[in-house]
């Protein structure tokens, strides 16, 4: 399957995911979260959804809720993208948010 194809379904699915986050989850908790971006394997059986909270929780905590919810995530999602095989979703913290804010911080540090 061609590369574009694959990164048109993980945008499809991360725009989406972050649909369903926003306007039809219980969790304040999962409202809190935004998704920074989304990969798909080649033959679209697994799919890595990363995300940031402004929340204070601790990261593991925040995994461990998206992970419990993403069974209900996967069927909303195959609801809306179509696809013949809506894929396994695994939530992941992303920490690049974190690091650029502790570059900035030392870049500012030194002015």
């Amino acid at each position: 399957m061609p590369s574009h194809k694959i990164e048109r379904i993980a945008s499809d699915i991360s725009r989406h995911i972050s649909d369903i986050l926003a306007n039809e989850a219980d969790s304040l908790l999962l409202k809190t979260i935004t998704i920074t971006g989304c990969t798909v394997t080649n033959d679209l059986s697994f799919c890595k959804v990363y995300f940031t909270s402004l929340s204070d929780l601790d990261k593991k905590t925040l995994e461990k809720e998206l992970n419990d919810a993403s069974s209900y995530i996967r069927g909303e999602v195959s609801k809306r993208v179509d696809i013949r095989h809506t894929p396994e979703i695994k939530f992941i913290y992303d920490e690049s948010i974190q690091y650029g804010k502790k570059i900035d911080d030392i870049i500012n540090s030194l002015n």
